[in-house]
C-alpha cells in the first residue's frame, strides 16, 4: 500500500525546489526531515530536540536577570518549610512538624494554582500537580490532627470500622 500524495505543509527539499518537484510521502509513517526531504519516521525520540515545547510551567517565577533562588522562590519556599517540618519531627515534635510538612505541601497547591509561572515546582501538568500537593497535604495534616496521644480530630467511625476488623 504505497500510495504517493504530497506532504500537506511541508517544506520542499532544496533539489526539489530547484527542479520544481513536489515532495510526496511514500507511506503513513513517512515525515519530511530539517531539509524537507520525506524520510520513515520511528517511534524513538530523536537525539537532539529543536522544536519541543517547554513544559507548562517550565517559566520562571522571577525575571530571568534575577538571581537563581530568587527565579525559583516557590519550590525553595515549599522545601525550607518542608525541611523545618522534618527538623521539628526529628526533634520529637511530631504534631507541628507534621502539621508544617502538610501546610507546605497545601501551600505548594495554592501556589500552583495562583502564580503563573512557578518553576520547578511545576511538574506535571498543572491540575495535576494541584490535585497531588493538595491530596498529599490534606492527608498529611488529617493524619497529623489524628495522631495519638491526645488526638486532636476524632473520627468515631473510624476507630468502630478497626475494631471490627481487629475484633471481628
Amino acid at each position: 500500500m504505497s500510495a504517493e500524495r504530497k506532504a500537506p505543509d511541508a517544506p520542499e527539499a532544496p533539489a526539489a525546489a530547484e527542479s520544481g518537484e513536489d515532495v510526496t510521502v511514500r507511506d503513513a509513517v513517512s515525515a519530511p526531515d530539517a531539509q524537507g526531504v520525506p524520510r520513515r519516521a520511528t517511534r524513538r525520540f530523536p537525539l537532539f530536540t529543536r522544536d519541543t515545547a517547554r513544559p507548562e510551567g517550565g517559566g520562571r517565577a522571577a525575571p530571568g536577570d534575577a538571581p537563581a533562588p530568587a527565579r525559583q522562590w516557590p519550590i525553595l519556599a515549599v522545601l525550607l518549610t518542608v525541611g523545618l517540618g522534618l527538623l521539628l519531627t526529628a526533634l520529637d515534635v511530631f504534631r507541628v512538624g507534621l502539621l508544617l510538612i502538610g501546610a507546605a505541601l497545601l501551600a505548594g497547591a495554592v501556589l500552583r494554582w495562583v502564580v503563573p509561572d512557578v518553576g520547578m515546582l511545576a511538574v506535571r501538568s498543572r491540575f495535576t500537580d494541584i490535585v497531588t500537593y493538595g491530596g498529599m497535604g490534606l492527608a498529611i495534616v488529617l493524619l497529623a490532627l489524628m495522631m495519638q496521644p491526645d488526638p486532636l480530630l476524632r473520627f468515631p467511625w473510624l476507630q468502630d470500622m478497626l475494631h471490627f476488623t481487629v475484633d471481628g
